[in-house]
């Protein structure tokens, strides 16, 4: 049964995104040895064509605060959808793509920094969902240097 508080499920395939996922990733960043990370994503319904999208991470050996960001997943027809992203370091990113119901695939429209945020040019996103395994890959491109590979990461869905 439905909690009468929430808001109504999106539709289908949208609904599939809808939950809090918890789990690990690894990161490459050129200069710096490779790093893990531990990460909670949630995405929320709003009962409007549109999904609010909070994603986390922290530091596996002492559980510092790493990354954050914040938006909304805005969906279109026939599986279109757009990501609109704020980070607190200085970055805003826009996407475009589709989600099949399995396959979230994102290219960037837009990508902005603040004058004193990191020279970050372009950002991939590809997620893809398998039952209550979300899995992601984020590639990213810096000082116009070509999109490398940056984070991955597996997540389990804890609630939904």
């Amino acid at each position: 049964m439905a909690d009468a508080g929430a808001p109504p499920r999106p539709p289908a395939p949208f609904d599939r995104l809808v939950g809090r996922f918890v789990g690990e990733g690894r990161g490459l960043w050129a200069a710096d040895p490779p790093f893990r990370y531990r990460e909670e994503v949630q995405i929320g319904a709003t009962g409007r064509p549109f999904l609010t999208y909070r994603q986390q991470t922290w530091d596996l050996a002492d559980g510092s605060p790493r990354h954050a960001e914040v938006g909304y997943l805005r969906l279109g027809e026939a599986g279109a959808l757009e990501l609109l992203l704020v980070q607190p370091t200085g970055i805003a990113e826009i996407h475009a793509g589709s989600f099949d119901g399995e396959v979230l695939d994102l290219r960037p429209v837009a990508v902005s920094r603040t004058p004193s945020a990191k020279a970050v040019t372009g950002v991939e996103r590809r997620f893809v969902l398998e039952g209550d395994v979300l899995r992601y890959h984020l590639r990213i491109a810096m000082h116009d240097e070509p999109l490398a590979d940056h984070l991955e990461a597996t997540l389990r869905r804890v609630a939904g």
